[in-house]
């Protein structure tokens, strides 16, 4: 299997689908691409034909193509088992699948307001109104997940699955600007962004050379 993601510093769709690929356990290539650069319009035009969406992540696994994230976790999913990805028990799982739906199509203030940036820190950044009722939806997800099922471990179920999968840059952003949470979200952040995986990622996006000035902005490195 081959996996193309884009930047690590601000590529969040492509963290999910590099964690959900890292969480399978299965071999695959890593190939990244510099979403801002001429390289990554040199590949859509290569894979125009089999890539229709033109963006990153994106599975390659023989002639099986898959280019959303969470195609690629559910398609892994049914190669290794959902047990890998999703809690056991039904109530728990129902949640877990409702949260990640959730993420996956909403919060695009949030998403628009505050782009995801690895290596940097925004200082006072002024959020609008509609960005914060973002973050409170998210928190009352994570506090009704973790007191619910996160007895098993220090994740929103317990133990490391798809709804820490797609809410990693979540907590990516939250750092990033410095947004202020509860004691039990602070703890949780903490274990997700100390996760082997994400350390992996984190470091490699503070390896980049590529710089997408957006992103950059009234920030302090």
């Amino acid at each position: 299997m081959k996996l193309i993601v884009g930047n690590k510093n601000y590529s969040s769709w492509s963290l999910r689908g590099w964690l959900a690929i890292k969480q399978s356990g299965l071999s695959f290539e890593e190939l990244t691409v510099n979403i801002g650069g001429d390289e990554w319009e040199t590949v859509k035009r290569q894979s125009g034909e089999i890539m229709p969406a033109g963006k990153v992540p994106i599975l390659w696994d023989g002639e099986t193509v898959i280019w959303d994230s969470l195609a690629i976790m559910e398609y892994l999913s049914d190669k290794v088992g959902r047990d890998r990805f999703w809690p056991k028990d039904d109530a728990a799982r129902g949640m877990a699948r409702s949260m990640v739906a959730e993420m996956h199509s909403s919060f695009q203030t949030l998403r628009r307001e505050c782009p995801m940036n690895v290596r940097s820190i925004h200082e006072g950044v002024e959020i609008s109104d509609d960005c914060r009722r973002d973050i409170v939806r998210i928190l009352q997800l994570w506090a009704e997940a973790r007191a619910r099922f996160g007895q098993g471990g220090p994740f929103l179920f317990g133990t490391f699955g798809a709804a820490d999968i797609f809410f990693a840059p979540v907590v990516s952003r939250f750092i990033t600007y410095r947004i202020a949470v509860p004691g039990f979200a602070e703890v949780y952040m903490q274990a997700l962004w100390e996760h082997e995986w994400m350390q992996t990622w984190v470091s490699a996006a503070e390896d980049e050379q590529w710089v997408l000035e957006q992103y950059e902005v009234d920030s302090v490195t």
